[in-house]
């Protein structure tokens, strides 16, 4: 899938996301919840989502909680799923 800004219909949104386990669409968004073992491990890797989805200028919602992450987005400028929202996810899955 080539990384541009376009709305992907539903069956692409479908495709992209068999290819990355554990992250599901809800509400128009993709999201995914992480696991810690401890607050502190939990905020690094929310400062490290930060710092991969600056890079890509790419930003999502981040639900910081005890020893839980929430990753939510999409693609505020095209109303919708992107190839942005399932690159950002596969770089941070590869945190």
């Amino acid at each position: 899938m080539e990384l541009e800004y376009r709305k992907l219909d539903e069956t692409e949104a479908t495709s992209a996301l068999a290819s990355r386990p554990g992250w599901a669409i809800e509400d128009g968004k993709l999201t995914k919840s992480f696991k810690f073992k401890t607050y502190k491990d939990g905020v690094v890797f929310a400062s490290a989502v930060g710092f991969v989805s600056d890079k890509l200028d790419h930003h999502p919602d981040l639900l910081v909680g005890y020893a839980n992450v929430k990753v939510s987005m999409n693609t505020h400028d095209v109303g919708g799923l992107s190839p942005y929202d399932f690159e950002l996810a596969k770089r941070i899955e590869s945190l």
